[in-house]
């Protein structure tokens, strides 16, 4: 069985780069618009993994990823950072809040599978 990665991001271009990237890995995909919709498509969803980016509107990446820390059944889930930002300050901000890693774009499908990889077995 194929696990099951949840990408977060409000730009339809990268939901797509990422989303091919990883079918082409053998993963499967479910794709969310912000950190509200991704919260919505977790309930009673097995995900096993979140890809997120950090701004986006109506929730962004921080609050989504507190959210579902909060969650018993989330509070595990590894969460990857997928953004632009590259500050030390935002990077520190994400891990006090539970992110399991960070990648700033633009990046490689290549780096990406190797990342997901690291924390999807």
């Amino acid at each position: 069985m194929s696990k099951n990665i949840l990408i977060v991001d409000d730009s339809a271009s990268m939901r797509q780069l990422v989303s091919f990237a990883l079918k082409d890995a053998g993963y499967e995909v479910t794709a969310a618009v912000n950190g509200k919709d991704a919260v919505d498509k977790l309930s009673g969803a097995t995900i096993d993994m979140v890809i997120t980016d950090l701004n986006m509107p109506e929730m962004d990446g921080i609050e989504l990823i507190k959210q579902l820390r909060a969650k018993p059944g989330c509070k595990f889930t590894p969460v990857l950072m997928l953004t632009t930002e590259s500050q030390e300050s935002k990077k520190q901000e994400g891990k006090q809040a539970g992110a399991s890693g960070w990648i700033v774009k633009p990046f490689t499908p290549e780096q990406l599978v190797e990342t997901v990889r690291k924390f999807v077995k």
